[in-house]
């Protein structure tokens, strides 16, 4: 199980400012340096927060998995085969939203991305992950796609204000992973996790591979640190690292 932390708040932070810090790129530096096995960015059409030319810098410095969340759009898919990260990881994006808000409509998408974003994807080593809500027959559509693996979506479980909400989504998320891991894909999980919500995720959900974090984990590093905000994440994953 690793731990990818995502960086996109640290160039929140950079932007608000328009000045040249914090530098997205030293972060991911720091991060996997305290033992992160790799570092997330979403290079949105809006450059909200990451922009271009962090890409290129995140390129030259990420020694482990680098992550390249992103809509399907041309644009996106050239800039993609430009830089060659490890893995590309497609969501959903929409203009108004603070923050994605949940899983790829597969229905809607399915016929898109099997004639025109997975194959121009395959024609180079980079690895495919579908950002996608936890329900069977979206994990389905994942694997008919050839998908290399599923993110699934924690937000809803992130979210929850019962203790019903939480196990109901849990359950959810847990045979969405069972089945995913069954027909052969890896299984990754992100959104809305942090150090109060994800033991109870490692306790019930089987298969996961990597945990992304950003958000929570670089607003707890305001007032610990980013080294010693990964190790406590890092400590917390190895307590479960052996739930299967």
């Amino acid at each position: 199980m690793n731990l990818l932390v995502n960086i996109d708040h640290i160039a929140t932070l950079r932007n608000a400012r328009g000045e040249g810090y914090p530098v997205p790129a030293e972060a991911a530096r720091v991060c996997e340096d305290a033992g992160a096995k790799g570092i997330v960015f979403h290079l949105r059409g809006d450059r909200r927060h990451i922009k271009d030319e962090d890409v290129v810098e995140l390129k030259k410095v990420v020694r482990g998995t680098l992550d390249f969340e992103m809509a399907a759009t041309d644009e996106m898919l050239n800039i993609l085969i430009e830089t060659d990260p490890h893995l590309a990881t497609l969501v959903p994006e929409g203009r108004e939203e603070l923050t994605t808000e949940g899983g790829l409509n597969m229905s809607v998408v399915y016929d898109d991305f099997k004639e025109r974003v997975f194959p121009k994807i395959r024609e180079t080593n980079i690895e495919i992950s579908l950002f996608i809500d936890p329900n069977p027959r979206d994990v389905e559509l994942a694997h008919e796609l050839g998908s290399d693996a599923i993110e699934l979506h924690t937000g809803v479980y992130a979210n929850a204000k019962s203790d019903d909400g939480r196990i109901n989504e849990l359950k959810r998320l847990r045979e969405a992973a069972q089945m995913a891991h069954s027909l052969g894909m890896k299984v990754n999980a992100g959104h809305g996790l942090n150090l109060k919500n994800l033991s109870l995720l490692l306790e019930y959900v089987p298969h996961l591979n990597d945990i992304s974090i950003g958000h929570a984990l670089v607003s707890e590093a305001l007032f610990k640190g980013l080294p010693d905000t990964v190790q406590e994440y890092l400590e917390l994953l190895s307590i479960h690292r052996d739930v299967k």
